[in-house]
């Protein structure tokens, strides 16, 4: 007999595979002895009451052998003589849309501006000593994308995009823990990533994809309004059937390329704050309603903060339990913080975006610049916690008590930001319309959770680099620029912010587009 059954169990029944065999049985009315195995499907946390109880999906075999586990298996095709599809960034979109070209018969030549992950590694160390930040590889750009060294956690709203099992299991395949496929929230965390990035660029080469790192895209070859190709910073002209744009949300040589020549752009909707840190066990404490925190059985706890103030949302984003927050610049003068965890999410803080919706028309003065005002306005944003940092990479920051209440911090608590910080009163250096609404949210968070506004939380400037603040508009039905023939934006650039899994999942759908745009697609 085999049957998939709902379970509610205690953290520390949950821990062991005896208890849920036992409470297994008792639900089926028969005994341990007459189960012969179980295994789990989906689990989740459910912490809305006092007690806190982990949730499960559990498929049940009793009287008959457990059948083998067989994950499942990629096969991709060899494609190296096939056409050709330039494919710009090496983030999650350009390499899941890779990998569908692949699927589909077609090679894809991936154009990345920075370096492969390994190298990747060794620049970030750096700039997390404060001793050299490289413009091409860094925490935004280069193998892997930004998510490759912010976090992994792999759950948004985009599962209503595509197939995100298949897009789980494809992470599996090339190395990702199998709790991924399980868990409600799924999370890889940063120190496996660079290897499943790793394991999907040997995938990608071994099925005679191409691989071009170190080359940044300057200029685009246009037909009339038909791209052709590109060019890279050597001076290489790489052409082929179709251009798949995934450069992400923060190459603004990019989007300021296309506006120069005269391809459509259009501002949007985005996000600008400031990053929160909490101990981790002040985090526990509040969310799993108890002094003693998360205790032996229970994962570190994560939030989901939002509220709206005078027409605009303030809202947590890209909360990382037992992370650290790192330095997310992309180039000189500019101060970007971002958060990210290890897969065991073992770090003595908690971190998250405090973030306040910004819409176009919120920018006043940079209505100048057009289309590019929102780009503008963040660079100058992050220019400015630059100028009132310490030396170098040396972040702003402010108790967050300091912060809600409009006063400067004359010691701040310890955190997990490497390069260091240094007290600047971020209340008055900050817009004053982000400010206002952030103190507006943050304490009304503070009624809801208490403990929240602690003293021993420090809020650190700037979490710029939530989306872009345009997108890059294309066709509904057929994913193609709207204006310009075989240019394919794809991911954040395109408008579908959500990290990892959004970006993944909007790649494979550009791919079939394409795929079908050339009527070169198998059946």
């Amino acid at each position: 007999m085999y049957q998939q059954i709902p379970l509610r169990l205690t953290p520390e029944q949950a821990s062991r595979e005896e208890n849920i065999k036992k409470i297994a049985a008792h639900k089926l009315k028969l005994t341990p002895a007459e189960i012969s195995g179980i295994r789990i499907a989906r689990r989740s946390v459910d912490a809305r009451q006092k007690q806190v109880m982990i949730q499960m999906q559990v498929d049940v075999w009793a009287k008959e052998p457990v059948p083998e586990m067989q994950p499942k298996s990629f096969h991709w095709s060899n494609v190296e003589s096939a056409p050709e599809v330039i494919v710009v960034g090496a983030g999650p979109a350009g390499l899941f849309a890779s990998l569908k070209l692949i699927e589909l018969g077609l090679k894809p030549v991936i154009v990345e501006r920075g370096k492969e992950v390994s190298e990747r590694k060794r620049d970030i160390a750096l700039l997390n000593r404060n001793e050299q930040l490289d413009e091409d590889s860094n925490y935004a750009f280069g193998e892997g994308g930004a998510g490759t060294f912010s976090d992994g956690k792999l759950y948004t709203r985009s599962k209503k995009r595509g197939d995100f099992r298949n897009f789980l299991e494809i992470l599996h395949f090339h190395g990702a823990d199998d709790d991924i496929l399980i868990d409600s929230h799924p999370h890889i965390g940063t120190d496996r990533l660079p290897g499943v990035i790793r394991n999907i660029r040997k995938t990608i080469i071994s099925c005679g994809g191409q691989f071009l790192f170190k080359s940044r895209v300057i200029d685009f070859i246009l037909e009339g309004d038909t791209i052709k190709g590109v060019v890279i910073d050597d001076g290489t002209k790489i052409k082929g059937r179709a251009v798949i744009l995934a450069t992400g949300h923060s190459a603004r040589d990019i989007y300021r390329l296309l506006h120069a020549k005269g391809i459509k752009l259009e501002s949007k909707t985005w996000a600008m704050g400031v990053r929160v840190e909490h101990p981790q066990e002040l985090i526990d404490q509040i969310q799993y309603h108890t002094p003693e925190g998360r205790g032996k059985y229970l994962p570190a706890a994560s939030y989901s903060f939002s509220h709206e103030v005078e027409g605009r949302g303030v809202y947590s984003f890209c909360m990382c339990p037992g992370g650290f927050i790192v330095p997310a610049m992309t180039g000189p003068d500019e101060m970007v913080v971002n958060g990210m965890s290890s897969s065991k999410r073992n770090s003595p803080f908690a971190n998250s975006g405090m973030v306040v919706e910004i819409q176009p028309g919120d920018l006043g003065e940079y209505k100048k610049y057009g289309v590019l005002a929102g780009f503008q306005f963040q660079q100058e944003v992050e220019k400015l916690c630059y100028i009132n940092g310490g030396q170098g990479i040396v972040a702003p920051a402010q108790r967050l008590i300091d912060f809600v209440d409009g006063r400067l911090s004359f010691d701040l608590p310890e955190s997990s930001y490497v390069p260091g910080t240094v007290s600047a009163p971020l209340h008055f250096i900050l817009p004053e319309h982000i400010v206002y609404r952030l103190k507006k949210g943050l304490a009304y968070f503070g009624k809801r959770a208490k403990g929240f506004l602690s003293d021993e939380a420090i809020v650190i400037a700037t979490e710029s680099r939530t989306s872009s603040p345009l997108r890059i508009p294309r066709e509904k039905e057929t994913f193609q620029h709207v204006s310009i023939k075989g240019l394919y934006p794809c991911g954040e650039g395109a408008g579908y912010a959500g990290g990892i899994a959004s970006s993944a999942l909007d790649g494979e759908k550009c791919a079939i587009h394409v795929a079908g745009f050339l009527k070169l697609a198998r059946p």
